[in-house]
């Protein structure tokens, strides 16, 4: 099943069809069994039409998220380990992302509030005192208030990669700042966990011209998905639940950086597309 959240409402797109629920975003979706009660609900909400449906989706989506903070693993795929010790060579700090990325603890890190989450066909920014931005395609969990897994979304964690490789310090300024998180299409919520084959791709395109295009499928990543979002909720309490980006392992080449008018295009399979247009802020 899938959850857009929409100007109008919420529209659940079920096996039989659309059905829009009349409940708070954060309410409906901080709870066990996400899925079970989707199905409940669908039974006794009101079904939407097809072509309306698709056009709440078209023109009236908001990013899927309430009140909920966005947080962030790093450097669990080994590309990604890679890309942080190319950036950091010359600070002298790219030990740190091989001891990271070998340790039992993982790098998490705070992301997003939601007023800075953009959402699919909506702007992603870059640091205008940064010379080196790149998008990290990363699949998305929604972790529940009790610290369960409910559901899946596309994440962009917008990043630059110059103020970072400049210290290792610097993380919270190359990572978080105003539109640096985009989040979409929808709330994926499946009755079982996501298949471990699930393929993740991102496309990158400056004036209609490919600049880099690559996929990989999920089961890269270093660590269970259920040990990431056990590390987050040791010692924190998310009372609407939050959004754990889980890392990438789609990272474009050392020479390129991101422009403003690039449009980036993150797919992942049951889920969707995420695309983003960049500029500055």
């Amino acid at each position: 099943m899938k959850l857009y959240k929409t100007t109008l409402g919420t529209l659940l797109q079920a096996v039989d069809g659309y059905y829009q629920i009349d409940q708070d975003w954060d309410e409906l979706i901080n709870r066990d069994r996400l899925y079970d009660y989707l199905d409940n609900r669908s039974k006794s909400a009101r079904s939407v039409d097809e072509r309306e449906a698709k056009a709440w989706i078209a023109n009236k989506l908001l990013p899927p998220i309430g009140n909920q903070e966005v947080w962030a693993a790093g450097v669990t795929y080994f590309r990604s380990m890679e890309a942080r010790m190319e950036e950091a060579k010359e600070s002298g700090g790219a030990d740190l992302y091989d001891k990271v990325y070998h340790a039992e603890r993982p790098e998490l890190f705070f992301k997003a509030l939601p007023h800075r989450v953009a959402g699919h066909g909506q702007t992603v920014s870059i640091r205008k005192d940064s010379a080196w931005d790149v998008p990290e395609p990363e699949l998305t969990l929604f972790i529940n208030s009790s610290g369960s897994i409910q559901g899946y979304t596309v994440g962009n964690d917008m990043s630059s990669r110059s103020i970072e490789g400049e210290n290792a310090l610097y993380l919270p300024q190359a990572k978080v700042y105003d539109r640096s998180a985009a989040l979409g299409p929808c709330l994926y919520v499946p009755e079982l966990p996501i298949d471990p084959e699930t393929t993740i791709a991102m496309q990158i395109s400056r004036a209609g011209k490919v600049m880099f295009s690559d996929s990989v499928q999920i089961n890269r990543i270093k660590r269970p998905l259920e040990e990431l979002a056990a590390y987050l909720y040791r010692e924190c309490r998310f009372i609407y639940g939050s959004y754990l980006m889980t890392g990438t392992c789609l990272v474009p080449a050392h020479d390129f950086t991101l422009a403003p008018g690039d449009e980036v295009d993150i797919t992942i399979d049951s889920i969707g597309t995420l695309h983003n247009t960049v500029s500055y802020n």
